[in-house]
């Protein structure tokens, strides 16, 4: 116990980039990574019911380009984009650069992880049984086509006096193939009893990003 890996930095450079594109050296990193906290920090802050499952951020040179994957883009861009307007100038207050904000749609919120683990833990906070709200989400996203999904819950759930753990899951999740395209999300429920701690997994397939190139690379040794 106590040796766990994170699903995305587990397979960095592998299947996967990272969600901060920028390169510093020195204290302008630390600035920088601390000012990545502070935005994301904001905009959770500033639109909590917006369904936001990843927040990517590039830098150029006194600029800041944050793209904003959400299952509700109506709610961030706003009407007639009066939301996104005053999303920009506020994150512009707040970092001092010119700020750039792209707003990118989740096709099927019922299969994204985060999105999943932000459901249940609302559904706990709303009193709903954990059981019934994990059961559920499992059965959605493999209806959705999701190849595998596990979701744990821990805490005081049901409001005993005992903390546990319970899991539910439902067709492949292999968490340790770096090829696997695995998804991972983490949300927690703010309860009468206690914190209430949501992970999710879902598997949608491998990724063979080299199976291209050695196709190729056969046929180029069998023509000689």
């Amino acid at each position: 116990m106590g040796r766990k890996v994170h699903p995305v930095g587990f397979r960095l450079k592998i299947i996967r980039e990272w969600n901060t594109r920028w390169f510093a050296e020195g204290q302008q990193y630390t600035n920088r990574l601390h000012e990545d906290f502070q935005i994301r920090k904001h905009i959770k802050k500033e639109l909590p019911k917006a369904g936001i499952s990843l927040i990517e951020i590039e830098r150029a040179p006194k600029q800041v380009q944050v793209t904003i994957h959400t299952a509700r883009p109506g709610i961030v861009i706003g009407r007639k984009g009066a939301a996104v307007k005053d999303l920009r100038s506020s994150l512009r207050e707040l970092t001092g650069k010119t700020v750039r904000v792209e707003v990118e749609e989740v096709s099927q919120p019922d299969t994204n992880a985060q999105l999943i683990a932000e459901n249940v833990a609302g559904q706990l906070e709303r009193r709903i049984s954990h059981s019934r709200a994990m059961k559920k989400a499992v059965q959605q996203a493999i209806r959705q086509g999701a190849e595998g999904v596990r979701i744990e819950v821990s805490g005081r759930l049901g409001g005993a006096e005992m903390a546990r753990n319970e899991k539910v899951w439902d067709g492949r999740v292999p968490r340790n193939t770096l090829r696997a395209d695995l998804q991972y999300g983490f949300a927690e429920a703010l309860t009468t009893f206690g914190i209430i701690g949501v992970k999710v997994w879902v598997y949608k397939g491998e990724i063979l990003p080299q199976k291209a190139e050695i196709v190729e690379s056969m046929d180029v040794y069998v023509s000689e």
